[in-house]
């Protein structure tokens, strides 16, 4: 049975604080794998302006690229529509009936968990791991497991904010990942 971290989120652009939480993830509940999923359309947030699923999935992809215990699944992508986390475990659950499967979090969701879909069902085939946010840290929760982690506060929105005003990004993301924001020409870049 493997040990498996699924971490969803919109990815938009991915940085290294998302590397530093699967890291820190897989170090505290060891885990063998972290699959990566950008989210088609986030349920819990509303974002106009959202780069496109294959923009995001391919940021993702070069930002894991290095990591071979590092995974990007395009099932949410490819289903379109709201990402419920509870499609997504299900099928993943079919899929992989012989894998556990933590679903990572961040401490400022495990208050808002009880009116995630299908909740109850959900914590019967997944284990919720939170980890803390600037701002947000998580208390014992008799649901959720605890990800110890530093604060930092590197942010997407940062990022693309960033990107717009011809401020540099290159420590802040992967190589990788700012090279093809330059290619792409994402987030207002201009060469």
């Amino acid at each position: 049975m493997r040990r498996i971290g699924l971490f969803g989120g919109t990815f938009d652009p991915p940085h290294h604080g998302h590397l530093l939480i699967a890291q820190e993830a897989q170090l505290a509940l060891q885990l063998d794998e972290v699959w990566f999923i950008p989210v088609s359309d986030p349920p819990h947030k509303v974002r106009n302006e959202l780069t496109s699923g294959a923009d995001r999935l391919a940021l993702t992809q070069a930002a894991v690229a290095l990591q071979p215990t590092f995974k990007v699944l395009d099932l949410e992508i490819e289903r379109k529509g709201k990402s419920y986390t509870f499609d997504t475990v299900e099928q993943l659950t079919n899929q992989f009936p012989e894998d556990h499967f933590y679903f990572l979090i961040g401490a400022d969701m495990v208050e808002q968990l009880e009116k995630w879909y299908k909740i109850d069902q959900l914590k019967k085939v997944v284990t919720f791991a939170a980890f803390d946010r600037p701002g947000s840290h998580i208390s014992a929760h008799k649901d959720v497991e605890h990800i110890p982690f530093l604060e930092v506060e590197i942010s997407s929105s940062l990022i693309r904010k960033r990107v717009q005003e011809g401020k540099p990004i290159r420590y802040f993301v992967p190589e990788s990942v700012r090279e093809l924001i330059k290619e792409r020409s994402l987030y207002g870049h201009h060469s």
